[in-house]
């Protein structure tokens, strides 16, 4: 008999194994949403799917009366360009410092330690700081992304670089490399799609501190909306502008691993950008 373990299952059968729990989830709360709305028809907790539908509609096709804006969309550019912004800003920092830190030993007895310290600081519990430093426009909102994920991206760069093989460092001297050609055409063609990889590992940690930060201080984005319609328990659109964010993280995370495919194909025997 053929082990559980071994046994893999079709390209169907991956695809229906990967869709039964997300039908089972909606077959729940289809049932339970019927049975509460049978004995409340306005209950708000967990509205029909066609009240998610009339919301959608509404936050998506039509003007806001007080703006004019296309609600969803506004939010969703709003939110969309904190975030790349931040990561973008997070990726060119740890990049930079996570090799240079890797791979010299002197930077390394300097400046690891502040990192780690720096790394264990819960980033929300700062939040507060920097809306009173950097007042309570989009500089705050950023720095609250890029404070929160670049810690963990450079030790990852550096963890990353101090783990190429000895003989590749020595070869590559032995050669006649100088540090900085030793970096350029050594290091950072093996660190980059490692660090493709840990962005698209704190893309959650990205979307939280954005989503607080937008809660507390801001006049549009996803985050804004939801914490705005909360006081109203708009359930019909809190749940797809939260299905909306799972689905643009799902995009972004996509679309890092295709470019990571495309740039370095190499690292794909190697698990690298799986």
């Amino acid at each position: 008999m053929k082990r559980l373990i071994n046994q893999q299952p079709s390209k169907a059968g991956k695809w229906l194994l990967g869709a039964l729990p997300f039908i089972l989830i909606l077959l729940v709360y289809l049932v339970a949403s019927n049975e509460r709305l049978a004995v409340n028809p306005n209950d708000k907790l967990m509205p029909s799917f066609e009240a998610f539908g009339h919301a959608i509609h509404t936050m998506a096709f039509e003007p806001s009366k007080r703006t004019g804006d296309y609600l969803l969309w506004a939010d969703t550019l709003a939110s969309l360009q904190r975030l790349g912004i931040g990561v973008g800003i997070s990726a060119l920092i740890s990049l930079v410092v996570g090799i240079l830190i890797g791979i010299i030993p002197l930077l390394r007895a300097s400046f690891a330690p502040v990192v780690t310290v720096i790394s264990l600081v819960p980033p929300l519990a700062i939040l507060p700081i920097l809306f009173i430093i950097f007042g309570l426009g989009e500089v705050a909102k950023i720095t609250l992304i890029v404070l929160g994920i670049t810690p963990f991206l450079i030790r990852d760069v550096q963890l990353r670089v101090m783990a190429l093989p000895e003989e590749l460092i020595i070869k590559a001297q032995t050669l006649g490399a100088s540090t900085w050609q030793l970096i350029v055409r050594v290091v950072l063609p093996q660190v980059l799609p490692k660090l493709i990889d840990a962005v698209r590992l704190s893309l959650g940690a990205a979307w939280l501190f954005l989503i607080a930060a937008e809660a507390i201080s801001a006049t549009e984005g996803l985050g804004y909306r939801i914490f705005l319609v909360r006081r109203y328990l708009a359930m019909d659109v809190i749940l797809p502008y939260v299905l909306w964010i799972t689905l643009l993280a799902f995009l972004t995370d996509y679309l890092l691993r295709r470019l990571s495919l495309y740039a370095f194909p190499w690292q794909q025997t190697e698990g690298g950008a799986k």
